[in-house]
């Protein structure tokens, strides 16, 4: 049974799952689907053409599926979509993709949480289990792997990317890639070390970590161009999962990566 406020504002178009919550002055537009057992609180809107997974809490202020602030933006068809158990805080903004993108569509994996006052722009990726903090802003197709965690205040270039399990700090500039793993920030961002705390804390083994720390090694402190550096951990490396995450990333990246610390 869902428990909706008799002033939230509710499009009969909109197709909702079970056990959901409707605060007083919510808005939810037509074509507009939301998962079960979630809870949408006061002031929150939900414009058009977004999806929501199960169990997410939408708070107050927070403004889902407003069109691309993108001057490509013709009145298309596209799309939000967030899957389950995100909670989006106070004031945060996720805009819809544009066909200009190829992809239509912003999309926020499970598990996620979106800090008060961040903004993600049109068909950005954002993974699950991430963490983007208060005020952070990601330009347009701007892609974030699983489990990253992007400081507060920090920003981001459109089509940027930063890699699974990886950590900026506060108040970084994300203008080159940055890979899995690792600890980035200072002004120009740099790479900063491996993320050693949030990768024991996830369940990697010392060994792992290790292994992780020689790479990158091989990539900044041997003297090696990218290239050379990424032949050589492919040949001298045992093959691993972590190996090849990192070895994909960075042939992949289309900006470059994150350079090494400028002392």
């Amino acid at each position: 049974m869902n428990k909706i406020h008799p002033l939230a504002c509710v499009s009969p178009d909109a197709v909702l799952g079970d056990g959901i919550e409707v605060g007083p002055f919510a808005f939810i537009d037509e074509n507009v689907v939301i998962g079960d057992g979630c809870r949408i609180l006061n002031g929150a809107t939900i414009y058009n053409h977004s999806k929501i997974g199960r169990d997410c809490t939408v708070f107050p202020g927070a403004v889902i599926g407003a069109i691309p602030q993108d001057l490509k933006f013709e009145g298309e068809e596209s799309w939000v979509e967030i899957g389950d158990r995100v909670n989006i805080r106070e004031c945060a903004t996720i805009n819809r993709g544009t066909k200009a993108s190829g992809k239509g569509v912003t999309r926020v994996g499970s598990d996620t949480l979106i800090m008060s006052y961040a903004h993600i722009a049109h068909d950005c990726q954002i993974g699950n289990h991430c963490i983007i903090v208060s005020y952070v802003g990601l330009a347009g197709e701007t892609d974030v792997d699983d489990w990253a965690i992007l400081g507060g205040k920090s920003g981001s270039h459109q089509f940027t990317k930063v890699g699974k399990h990886a950590f900026t700090a506060a108040f970084t500039r994300i203008t080159k890639d940055v890979p899995p793993y690792v600890l980035s920030g200072r002004d120009p961002v740099s790479f900063e070390g491996v993320n050693r705390v949030g990768l024991l804390r996830r369940g990697f083994s010392e060994e792992q970590v290790n292994r992780i720390k020689d790479i990158y090694d091989a990539i900044y402190f041997q003297g090696m161009n990218v290239s050379q550096a990424l032949a050589h951990i492919e040949a001298n490396f045992p093959q691993s999962e972590e190996r090849d995450t990192i070895l994909e990333f960075i042939r992949s990246s289309k900006r470059g990566i994150i350079p090494k610390p400028r002392r």
